[in-house]
């Protein structure tokens, strides 16, 4: 299956996010829980779900007469995504300024500091396969 490339605003990454750490879930319980804490009609919710089904991120099935929702690429993909576009579109391709966020404008935890260290070990050794 082909994956999604449209890219996703704000609204569709939270209500997404929140779809894929609740699945399968009842557009009813995505806009009661968007209602509560953003203040959004359920008439939006189904809305963005529905384009996020359109665009294909989220799949659905019918379970005991109500649709379901699911989300059809993992979390980790998307956002990996939404990275890269962001990289691309809005830092022109250059990593360095989002390696000066990291060194100057942001305290890494040191869970995020080893995760940080891991990947440069393994680009590293990406960098040294591909030469060989």
């Amino acid at each position: 299956m082909a994956r999604p490339n449209q890219p996703l605003g704000q609204v569709q990454l939270e209500i997404l996010q929140y779809v894929a750490d609740h699945h399968p879930i009842r557009v009813g319980e995505v806009a009661r829980h968007f209602s509560q804490t953003t203040g959004r009609a359920r008439t939006t919710i189904l809305t963005v779900m529905e384009r996020l089904r359109a665009k294909g991120y989220l799949t659905r099935k019918k379970i005991r007469g109500t649709w379901n929702y699911s989300p059809r690429v993992p979390q980790g993909e998307v956002l990996n995504a939404e990275v890269g576009r962001f990289v691309d579109q809005i830092l022109d391709g250059s990593l360095s300024p989002f390696i000066t966020y990291l060194t100057d404008g942001r305290d890494l935890t040191d869970e995020d500091f080893v995760k940080l260290q891991k990947l440069v070990r393994d680009i590293g050794k990406r960098r040294k396969e591909k030469k060989k």
